[in-house]
């Protein structure tokens, strides 16, 4: 049951989030998980400031886990997220940070797992 929360500071159209979506949804494979739980939520033209300054293409990415995965897990999950915001956005990885979160109670359809 992933959640990939992202902040983004620039538009993103539906045609856009909708790849996006789905390169995520091949991606969330290197935690072990699969696209039939993923939920992907996007919250665009988002001021991000980084040092001080506005991060004109910037973006946050907050993955939570049922679970957990392993550092190299975590760290092939971070290069998928960055390269598919660098292909689809134009944002470069260098602008785009990633955190994880485990969790290990998480309710869907009145229990929980």
């Amino acid at each position: 049951m992933p959640f990939i929360d992202s902040k983004i500071s620039v538009p993103v159209s539906e045609k856009k989030k909708t790849e996006i979506k789905k390169k995520f949804g091949q991606a969330i494979l290197a935690l072990g998980k699969t696209e039939s739980y993923l939920m992907v939520g996007f919250d665009d033209n988002y001021d991000l400031y980084f040092a001080g300054d506005k991060v004109e293409k910037g973006a946050y990415v907050n993955v939570s886990l049922y679970g957990a995965a392993s550092p190299e897990a975590y760290s092939k999950m971070t290069g998928e997220i960055c390269r598919i915001l660098n292909e689809e956005l134009d944002i470069p990885g260098d602008k785009i940070y990633v955190t994880y979160r485990e969790v290990s109670d998480w309710g869907w359809n009145g229990r929980n797992f």
